[in-house]
């Protein structure tokens, strides 16, 4: 669309685009996607031994309250980005530094994403190819995926979304109950611990990375309730999944195992 602006010499125009937006079952499905990743592959809170499941859920309930200040933040900046409303809570020159670190934080997190991926593709199903390779391949998906927009990521995502499913675990035989008691044997500290140095923070924590998209929501009063129900539906998802890793493995193999959930098959299970 052209719109005429009369700043410019012989009626001359500016193209005005308009806003990309998206919907809050897109930014549900994208929150309850993104918390999964590699989370579910990997032996998430598994520093809390046979109760890494406990750990989880607590890292949950805290993820609760950190995407309530970030959701807040949103509420008082509705059509601001984090990087733009940060300069003026804290100031100009300590909002550009916040900013700067913001922008690293998200270039961390995508780096070590893109490498459990890769590692998992080669570990599972690719054993000859490099990890070069692959990542690059990933990286070119990623770059294509980004340059048509969020409005295509969130439909993508809608297309995609699955909910993890055990069913064929359940009714298999291999999950063992045993492996997941006694409970709590050795105390709530160590699972305390988990929580405030793993899983309250990842994935849970790394939702911040959505206050970047809140503000490309086109119904801004559901952010709340689609954030946090996405991040409750994910966070059972991957206490089901540690509970089915522990009890089918053991806790010695589901510890040792770069991808647990990948080793559970038939013939897994430990006595």
């Amino acid at each position: 669309m052209n719109l005429p602006c009369k700043d410019y010499p012989n009626g001359g125009v500016i193209k005005w685009r308009k806003k990309a937006t998206i919907n809050p079952n897109q930014l549900f499905v994208m929150i309850f996607l993104f918390i999964l990743g590699s989370a579910l592959l990997l032996s998430l809170g598994i520093e809390a031994q046979k109760e890494a499941w406990i750990a989880v859920l607590l890292g949950m309930i805290g993820g609760f309250f950190l995407f309530l200040v970030y959701y807040n933040l949103y509420r008082y900046n509705p059509d601001v980005l984090p990087t733009t409303y940060m300069q003026k809570i804290i100031g100009t020159f300590f909002g550009k530094i916040l900013a700067f670190l913001y922008i690293i934080y998200f270039l961390y997190l995508s780096s070590r994403v893109l490498r459990d991926f890769g590692e998992m593709l080669i570990i599972s199903a690719y054993p000859e190819t490099p990890l070069f390779f692959m990542n690059t391949l990933l990286i070119l998906v990623i770059i294509y995926a980004v340059h048509k927009g969020i409005e295509v990521i969130a439909r993508t995502g809608e297309i995609i979304l699955a909910i993890a499913g055990f069913i064929s675990v359940l009714i298999s035989g291999l999950i063992d109950i045993n492996h997941l008691r006694p409970l709590l044997d050795k105390g709530f500290g160590q699972v305390l611990q988990t929580v405030f140095t793993e899983t309250w923070y990842v994935p849970f924590g790394e939702v911040i990375v959505f206050t970047m998209i809140m503000p490309y929501v086109n119904k801004s009063k559901k952010v709340k309730n689609a954030g946090l129900s996405a991040m409750a539906l994910s966070g059972v998802n991957l206490v089901i999944t540690m509970v089915v890793n522990v009890s089918v493995l053991g806790i010695d193999l589901a510890t040792r195992s770069m991808f647990p959930l990948l080793t559970i098959g038939p013939g897994s299970r430990i006595s």
